[in-house]
C-alpha cells in the first residue's frame, strides 16, 4: 500500500467500461450538478494561495547583483511535451488511453469518460461562444465537479480565458479579482447558487457583471453546436480556436487578505509543464485513481487535482467539498482511489473520522498548501500505515516546485525541486542557514495583474518569481522549508522564527492550534505572542520546555494569549492578519 508498487487489479473503476455513449447535450448536465450539501458549499474552497508574497519590501526596478546568490539547478526537462494547448494536452491522453476511458467521476457516482467530457466542451463551448468574444476573460463561479472542468475546457477551446473565482472570498474580494482580470462575465449556475445558498452573493454580483447560467445555456443548445460537439473530440483542429502555448490559459487569484487579491495569468504552457514535470518526478500509474475535493480555484486543486489526472490519462474523483470528510472517505473506499490529494488540516480530519479499509486503497496522500504537522504525520503512519508526500508550490509556480517521492520520502522536507526548475538563494540578514528562495521554469507564471492596472501582466523579472519563504537545501538536495521572511521576527537584531514558537506550542499541546505574531515592543524593536486555542496555556510551560529542549530563549514568546477560536482560511491556514488583530486586542 505504501510501497510505491501499484494497487491490485481489484479497482472498482473500469477505465475502460461504459455502458452506454451519453449524447453531447446530456452529458452537458454534469454542468449543472453539483452533489455536495448545500451547508458545506459556501466554506468547501481552499482560500487562494495565502503564501503568495506582496514583497512590499523589495524593488522590482532595483539593479542588485544576483551573481553570488547560490543556484540549484532541478533535473533535465524535455519542454517539447509541454508546447502545447491543455486541449490538446488532454487529446493526446485521449489517444493514450481510449476515449472511453473514465475521465472524470463525479460526486454523484457519475462516470464520464474522455469522448463526453471533450463533447460536452466543444458543445458548451460553443453556445458559451455566442455570448463572449474571442481572448475574453471569464469568470467562473462553480465547485469542483465535472461541470467546472467541462466549464474551464469549454472556454479554452474556444479561445476564452478564464478566471476562476473563489466563492468563499465574498463580494468584494470577487469584484476585486474580476476587475484586475478584466471579467465581466460570470459563468455559474442556479443550482449551486441555491444549495450554496449564495443568493446574497450573486445579488452583488450581479449589480456590475453578467451572470450566465449553464442551465439557461443548455437551454439554446442548437444544432450546429450538438455538430461542433460530435466533430471536435475527432478534428479538434476543425473547430478549436488556435492558441499558442504561451498564450494564457487561465487567471487565478492570491489571497485578499492584506489588500485586493492579485491576479495570477497562467499560459497553457504554465500548465501542461508543471503537470509533465510532475509525472515526470512521481511515478504515476497506469491503475491510479485520483481522489480531488480542493477546489479548482485553488492552484494545487484545478493543476493536481484535476488537470494532472485528465492529461495523463488516469481517473479523476471529484468531490465538491473538502468538509465532508465521512463522505470523501466513503467514496475513497468505494471508488479505490490510490491517491489522494489533500491538506494537513484536511487530511488529519479524515484520519480522526476514517474507519478500518477506508485509506487501504490509497498508495499515498499528496499534501500541499500548508506544513505537514508531525502529529499528522504520526497519527496517519501509525493508524492506517499511509504514507505521505509533503509538496510545496505557489500559484505563480502552476504551482508544484519541489515534493517528496515514494522512493525517497523524506519527512519534515518538501522533497527535491521537480526536473526543469532552477532556483537561487537570496542571502537574508540574520539568517545563516538558507536564503530568500526564486524560483525559474516552464511553469513559472506569465505574471501578475493588479486591479488598479487592470488586464496589465506583469512578468517576473528574467523569469525569476520571488517566493518570499526562507528555505535551505540539504545535503541530498531537499528542500527545507524555514519560513516566510514575514514569518521572521528581528528582536534586538536577532532573527526569530515565528514558526519555532508555534511548534513549541503544538508539542505541548498538539490538540490545539496555535499562532505566533509580532508586536511592537518599544525597546526591542518588536516582541514575540502567541496566540492559542489552549486555554490554561502558561508562558512558564513553554520556558520549561524551551530550556529542556536547548530550544534559545528569544523562542519563547513574551506573552500568552488564550482565545476561544483562531481564525482560519478556508484551507485550514491560520488567517495571520485576524490573528494579530486578536493579539493586539489582547493588549
Amino acid at each position: 500500500m505504501t510501497d510505491g508498487k501499484p494497487a491490485d487489479g481489484n479497482t472498482a473503476i473500469d477505465h475502460n467500461n461504459r455502458e452506454s455513449d451519453i449524447p453531447a447535450a446530456d452529458a452537458l448536465d454534469a454542468v449543472t450538478e453539483t452533489g455536495a450539501d448545500a451547508a458545506d458549499l459556501t466554506s468547501t474552497g481552499i482560500a487562494p494561495d495565502s503564501t503568495a508574497p506582496t514583497n512590499p519590501d523589495s524593488d522590482e526596478d532595483a539593479e542588485v547583483d544576483t551573481s553570488s546568490w547560490p543556484v540549484l539547478e532541478g533535473a533535465p526537462f524535455k519542454l517539447s511535451r509541454a508546447r502545447r494547448s491543455v486541449l490538446q494536452a488532454m487529446m493526446r491522453a485521449k489517444a493514450k488511453v481510449g476515449g472511453k476511458s473514465v475521465a472524470i467521476i463525479d460526486a454523484d457516482g457519475r462516470k464520464f469518460d474522455y469522448n463526453e467530457i471533450l463533447r460536452a466542451s466543444f458543445g458548451l463551448g460553443s453556445a458559451l461562444s455566442r455570448l463572449t468574444e474571442k481572448g475574453e476573460k471569464v469568470a467562473v463561479l462553480l465547485p469542483t465537479g465535472a461541470g467546472a472542468g467541462i466549464a474551464f475546457f469549454a472556454l479554452n477551446a474556444y479561445g476564452r480565458i478564464p478566471a476562476m473565482l473563489n466563492f468563499t472570498a465574498g463580494p468584494k474580494a470577487i469584484k476585486a479579482a474580476c476587475r484586475a482580470a478584466q471579467a465581466t462575465k460570470i459563468v455559474t449556475a442556479h443550482k449551486f447558487i441555491e444549495l450554496g445558498a449564495l443568493e446574497e452573493l450573486e445579488r452583488h454580483l450581479a449589480e456590475d457583471h453578467e451572470m450566465i447560467y449553464l442551465e439557461d445555456v443548455r437551454e439554446t443548445i442548437g444544432l450546429g453546436d450538438k455538430v461542433r460537439a460530435l466533430l471536435g473530440p475527432v478534428f479538434p483542429d476543425l473547430v478549436a480556436t488556435r492558441v499558442s502555448p504561451d498564450d494564457t490559459a487561465v487567471i487565478l487569484f492570491t489571497s485578499g487578505t492584506e489588500g485586493d487579491p492579485k491576479g495570477v495569468a497562467l499560459s497553457h504552457q504554465n500548465l501542461v509543464a508543471n503537470v509533465e514535470q510532475a509525472r515526470a518526478h512521481v511515478d504515476i500509474y497506469p491503475t491510479d485513481i485520483v481522489f480531488n475535493s480542493l477546489p479548482t480555484f485553488h492552484s494545487f486543486g484545478l493543476t493536481g487535482g484535476l488537470l494532472l489526472p485528465l492529461l495523463v490519462g488516469i481517473p479523476a474523483v471529484l468531490h465538491p467539498s473538502p468538509l465532508q470528510g465521512k463522505t470523501i472517505m466513503e467514496r475513497v473506499r468505494k471508488t479505490r482511489a490510490t491517491v489522494l490529494f489533500a491538506t494537513d488540516t484536511f487530511l488529519n480530519q479524515y484520519a480522526r473520522v476514517a474507519e478500518k479499509g477506508d485509506f487501504d486503497s490509497l498508495r499515498f496522500v499528496l499534501c500541499g498548501a500548508e506544513r505537514v504537522k508531525d502529529e499528522t504525520r504520526t497519527m496517519v503512519r501509525r493508524e492506517f500505515d499511509l504514507m505521505i508526500l509533503e509538496g510545496y508550490g505557489a500559484t505563480e509556480a502552476s504551482p508544484v516546485i519541489a515534493v517528496n517521492q515514494p522512493e525517497r520520502n523524506k519527512p519534515g522536507s518538501v522533497g527535491r525541486m521537480i526536473p526543469g526548475m532552477s532556483a537561487r538563494l537570496e542571502p537574508v540578514e540574520g539568517i545563516e542557514e538558507g536564503g530568500r528562495l526564486h524560483v525559474k521554469g516552464p511553469n513559472v507564471m506569465q505574471g501578475y495583474i493588479f486591479a488598479d492596472q487592470p488586464g496589465v501582466i506583469h512578468p517576473p523579472k528574467d523569469g525569476w518569481h520571488d517566493t518570499g519563504d526562507i528555505v535551505s537545501f540539504d545535503e541530498e538536495d531537499c528542500v527545507q522549508i524555514r519560513g516566510r521572511q514575514k514569518r521572521f521576527a528581528k528582536i534586538g537584531g536577532e532573527m526569530v522564527s515565528l514558526a519555532v514558537v508555534e511548534n513549541i506550542a503544538t508539542s505541548l499541546w498538539p490538540d490545539c492550534l496555535h499562532a505566533a505574531v509580532t508586536l511592537p515592543d518599544p525597546r526591542k524593536g518588536e516582541q514575540v505572542v502567541i496566540v492559542t486555542e489552549y486555554a490554561n496555556a502558561e508562558r512558564s510551560d513553554m520556558v520549561a520546555f524551551a530550556r529542556s529542549h536547548g530550544i534559545a530563549e528569544l523562542s519563547i514568546p513574551k506573552r500568552v494569549i488564550p482565545v476561544s477560536e483562531i481564525p482560519v482560511l478556508g484551507t485550514g491556514k491560520i488567517n495571520y492578519v485576524a490573528v494579530e488583530k486578536l493579539a493586539k486586542g489582547g493588549d
